[in-house]
């Protein structure tokens, strides 16, 4: 199996998906993509590329609408969720998702997250969230990042003062609110939100991928 990877996608950021594909003897090519983070090479992808290196000119990213129906759009954590759905990319990602739509692509957006103790907190933490049923139960951590106001509320032994702290971000995205507004670019996109561990990524991609060469083959 040959695995296209978007050319935006970060250096570096990726080794443990890279690293668990080389190991299951899966090739990576990088190329432009109009959507998505990955998609298999099939035989039209593969042409496209072909055709251009025999030109000797670049792949463009829309030479490979038509080529491909489903693709992965990957998210390092549920913060990176909500700058796509609830932050200043909203509008770059609704874009993406209505080009997929319009172009027959099934568009997957895989979240890996780690849950655990929010830092700065003694006792609270996040579960890892497996489906967008779930991403109610997820805390931002961005709501327990506190500031020190100028209000003295008692001091210290040492008589050194107590100051009033408060959120620094009080209106921080709540799990509550993504959920919803997932569900709402779900039904009215067909983009699809899957949520898995950090581990388990590369393997949740190739699935997710895998799924064109099924549909493939019954027809």
């Amino acid at each position: 199996m040959i695995l296209i990877s978007d050319k935006g996608q970060q250096k570096g950021k990726h080794t443990a998906k890279e690293h668990y594909w080389a190991e299951q003897g899966i090739e990576v090519l990088t190329m432009p993509l109009p959507c998505g983070d990955y998609i298999i090479a099939n035989e039209r992808v593969m042409d496209v590329i072909n055709r251009k290196n025999e030109r000797g000119i670049p792949v463009k990213k829309m030479d490979f609408l038509g080529t491909y129906n489903v693709t992965v759009d990957t998210k390092k954590d549920i913060q990176e969720l909500v700058g796509d759905i609830c932050g200043k990319q909203h509008a770059r990602f609704r874009d993406e998702c209505i080009l997929a739509q319009n172009n027959g692509i099934k568009l997957y957006v895989l979240v890996q997250n780690a849950g655990g103790l929010i830092k700065g907190t003694k006792d609270i933490y996040n579960p890892t969230i497996q489906s967008l049923d779930e991403l109610h139960k997820w805390k931002n951590p961005r709501l327990f990042v506190m500031k020190r106001t100028s209000d003295v509320i008692g001091h210290y032994k040492s008589g050194k003062p107590i100051y009033r702290r408060t959120q620094r971000y009080p209106a921080a995205t709540k799990g509550e609110t993504l959920m919803k507004a997932c569900k709402t670019m779900q039904k009215k996109y067909g983009v699809e939100f899957i949520f898995c561990s950090n581990s388990e990524q590369g393997t949740k991609v190739i699935e997710l991928l895998q799924q064109e060469v099924d549909e493939c083959q019954e027809t």
